[in-house]
C-alpha cells in the first residue's frame, strides 16, 4: 500500500499554490481535489492557477477552499484548465512569474503534467528559488523515475474496451484491422493494449515490424484457422502511419480497416487505480513541500512513494521493459 510522507509541523501558516500543464490525463482533477484538501488539513491556504503556466503570467490566481473541488474526482480533464506556454521558455518570462506567485504571497507550487511541465518548474527554482514540485501525469507513462503516471491506466482500459468491440466486427467480417492509438514517442499504451487485446502484431516507436514481418503473422494466423487480425499501432511522429501501413498491406494482397482512437484515450473518467494514484501524489506533493523538500517529483517505484529530484527527469524518458516485447512476441505466435 502507498503510504504518504509524514508532515512535519510547522512553525508558519504556508500558502501553496497547483496548475496543471501539457496534455490533460485522466486522473489530473483528483489530484487537484488531493493538493488541495490536504493543504488545508494541514493549515495551508491553498491556491489555483488556471491555464498552466500561461494563466499564472496572467495571474489567473484563486484561492481554493474544500468546496471548490468538490465532486471532481470522477471527472476526467482539468478543472483548472491546461496550456502549453512557449513564453516559459524565455528566463526573463520565468522570473516574473516566481515574481507573480511572491506578490500573492504564495510560497510553493505544485505543478501536475509531464516532461515538459516538470522542465519549467525545474528552471522556476534552479534560476529564481522559488519552491516547486511535480505530480506526473500524462497518459503516455513514460516519465523517467516513476513506475506510473496519472491517467495511463485509464487510457489503456478506453483503449482496451475500444478493441474489444473492434474485434467483434473484426471476427463477423474476417477483417484486419490497425487499430491506432495514443503514443509519439512511446509504446507504453500501445503494448499494455496489444498484450492485454490479444493483438497479433504491435507496431512501437521502440519495436518497428516490417510490412514482410506482418504479413508473414497474418500468413501465420490463416493457417490455422484465423480469418482476422487485429494489429495495434502506436501513433508515431508523422501523422498517417496506419493509413500508410494499410497501403503497404494492400500491395501485398491485404485489405485493412484503419481505426483511430485519438483523444478518446485522453478523456473520460478515471479508473479506481488513477483516482487512488493521483490521491496519493497529490498529498505526497504537498507533504514534501512542507517537510522543506522541491525541484523534484513526486512518483512510485516498487509500491512506495519515492522523491525524484528534477535533474534525474527532466530530459530523460523511461523505456519499456524489454521482457515484456518479448512476451507480446511470444504470445502472438
Amino acid at each position: 500500500m502507498l503510504t504518504i510522507p509524514e508532515v512535519p509541523k510547522q512553525k508558519k501558516r504556508r500558502s501553496l499554490a497547483v496548475l496543471t500543464s501539457g496534455g490533460d490525463a485522466p486522473g489530473m482533477n483528483a489530484a487537484i481535489r488531493s493538493v488541495v484538501r490536504f493543504g488545508l488539513s494541514h493549515g495551508c491556504r491553498m491556491h489555483g492557477i488556471s491555464k498552466g503556466y500561461s494563466g499564472l503570467l496572467e495571474g489567473n490566481i484563486t484561492p481554493l477552499e474544500s468546496t471548490s473541488v468538490a465532486n471532481i474526482i470522477q471527472r476526467g480533464g482539468t478543472i483548472l484548465k491546461t496550456d502549453r506556454c512557449e513564453a516559459f521558455f524565455q528566463r526573463a518570462t520565468r522570473r516574473e512569474a516566481a515574481n507573480i506567485l511572491i506578490r500573492n504571497g504564495i510560497d510553493g507550487l505544485v505543478v501536475i503534467g509531464g516532461d515538459g511541465s516538470f522542465t519549467g518548474a525545474h528552471l522556476l527554482e534552479n534560476e529564481t528559488g522559488f519552491p516547486t514540485i511535480g505530480i506526473p501525469g500524462t497518459i503516455d507513462n513514460d516519465i523517467a523515475g516513476t513506475d506510473d503516471t496519472i491517467g495511463f491506466d485509464t487510457a489503456v482500459n478506453t483503449a482496451l474496451a475500444a478493441i474489444d468491440r473492434i474485434r467483434d466486427t473484426a471476427s463477423s467480417h474476417d477483417r484486419i484491422f490497425l487499430i491506432e492509438v495514443m503514443g509519439r514517442s512511446s509504446g507504453f499504451i500501445g503494448l499494455s493494449v496489444g498484450i492485454g487485446g490479444g493483438a497479433e502484431t504491435m507496431i512501437l516507436p521502440e519495436s518497428q515490424e516490417t510490412v514482410a514481418n506482418i504479413c508473414k503473422t497474418i500468413e501465420r494466423g490463416s493457417r490455422r484457422g484465423k480469418t482476422s487480425s487485429i494489429i495495434v499501432v502506436a501513433e508515431g511522429k508523422k501523422p498517417g502511419l496506419s493509413a500508410r501501413l494499410a497501403r503497404d498491406l494492400w500491395k501485398k494482397g491485404y485489405t485493412a480497416r484503419v481505426c483511430i482512437l485519438g483523444h478518446t484515450q485522453r478523456g473520460g473518467s478515471p479508473s479506481a487505480h488513477d483516482r487512488l494514484l493521483a490521491s496519493v501524489l497529490g498529498a505526497s506533493a504537498v507533504a514534501y513541500l512542507l517537510a522543506g523538500k522541491s525541484n523534484a517529483m513526486v512518483g512510485v517505484r516498487e509500491d512506495s512513494v519515492v522523491l525524484c529530484p528534477f535533474r534525474k527527469v527532466v530530459g530523460f524518458k523511461k523505456s519499456v521493459d524489454s521482457q515484456m516485447l518479448h512476451l507480446a512476441k511470444a504470445l502472438s505466435l
